[in-house]
């Protein structure tokens, strides 16, 4: 039995390369960067260079970066950083129904704080309608968030539109792009995002570690108090190694973007075409035209999902229902209800996502090993 993991978006392997990189940081350069002796002036460098790196790799300036410990700690910090600041001038904020919990429980605790909050619904493939966000805005509309990638679908949304009208508006725009950083090019001048939240173990790097962009003039409250690390605005200690770690992973992944994207592209394709050859019954969950490859969303009717993913596990295959931030919840997917309803697809699905170590090779078995399996469980 082979085994293949197939969970990348939940969490992907850290690259060798890295692992090298972050190693001296844990044994001889050890000193904290806030110290002025020899110790702490060579950690300062690492957190130098990485802020400088990471900044250019979104078109951004170095003081535009905060370092966090993840995509859940940046959508915190951007979201209740601005809002706090923002509150005399509107308490009035827009998000999606398929969102991250990082962002959506940010949100209804927003509502318990006494703030209004639009969630905007998403049609069959998961996109958000612009004339319904048009038609949202309001004189005290502070803050928009809207994620760029899906984590559970891949499916993607009009950043690029979504910034330009917000940007008319005098409306801060916040994006999580963990899913979407490191696969795609992005410029955040380019594309008017203010705020933008990305994470380390989603590129090759050790968990705990990520970013928060915060373009220059947004109006941020910091929402933790101690030190002035990251200028006054996240306090803590900064995890040297780890920064040292996601520069190295960024860089590697932003070499190898256009590569990755068409491998994943090749990886979809194959298993489909596995599928459609082994006369099996699947509904892809997504948009086939608005979509990061990565991520490949599927039903198989008659099959549930938390049968299949035994089964899969058993085959030696890793896959999952979707966020594994929800994992063990018996409810469906949120984000697949908000686009089908009740729809039995919902109780259905299963999420492959590609990454480091896969290969035409085991995606080939872990798609045939999937076909057998449905059939078996669908007599």
């Amino acid at each position: 039995m082979k085994n293949v993991y197939l969970d990348h978006a939940a969490t992907s392997p850290v690259h060798p390369e890295v692992i090298e990189e972050m190693i001296p940081y844990l044994k001889e350069h050890f000193g904290n960067p806030s110290s002025i002796h020899q110790y702490g002036r060579r950690a300062r460098k690492v957190l130098d260079d990485a802020r400088t790196a990471i900044a250019a790799s979104i078109g951004a300036s170095r003081n535009e970066i905060i370092f966090t410990s993840g995509g859940t700690e940046s959508d915190n910090l951007a979201i209740l950083g601005t809002v706090s600041s923002l509150m005399e001038k509107g308490k009035h904020v827009i998000t999606t129904k398929v969102e991250h919990h990082a962002v959506l429980h940010t949100f209804h605790e927003l509502e318990k704080r006494g703030f209004e909050v639009t969630y905007l619904a998403v049609d069959e493939y998961g996109r958000i309608s612009l004339d319904e966000l048009k038609q949202s805005l309001r004189e005290d509309t502070i803050l928009v968030s809207i994620m760029y990638c899906n984590n559970e679908t891949g499916t993607t949304q009009d950043i690029k539109e979504i910034g330009s009208l917000l940007k008319e508006k005098d409306i801060l725009f916040h994006t999580d792009a963990v899913q979407a950083y490191g696969l795609i090019s992005i410029d955040a001048e380019d594309l008017n995002i203010d705020l933008l939240s990305a994470s380390g173990h989603k590129i090759n790097s050790p968990k705990g570690t990520g970013f928060l962009y915060v373009k220059e003039g947004v109006p941020f409250l910091p929402q933790g108090f101690g030190g002035e690390q990251e200028r006054k605005r996240r306090a803590g200690t900064e995890n040297v190694a780890g920064i040292a770690a996601l520069n190295k992973a960024a860089a590697i992944a932003n070499k190898e973007r256009e590569e990755r994207f068409a491998q994943y592209m090749k990886y979809r394709e194959t298993m489909k075409k596995i599928w459609d050859e082994e006369s099996i019954e699947y509904l892809e969950n997504g948009s086939d035209e608005f979509f990061l490859p990565h991520i490949l969303n599927v039903s198989f009717p008659g099959v549930k999902t938390e049968v299949l993913l035994v089964n899969l596990d058993l085959a030696g295959i890793a896959a999952s229902s979707g966020s594994a931030c929800t994992a063990g919840s018996l409810e469906p997917s949120h984000v697949l209800t908000a686009m089908f309803g009740e729809d039995e697809r919902t109780k259905s699905s299963v999420r492959f996502s590609f990454g480091l170590g896969n290969n035409l090779e085991n995606i080939g078995y872990a798609a045939i090993e999937t076909a057998k399996i449905v059939k078996r469980l669908s007599k």
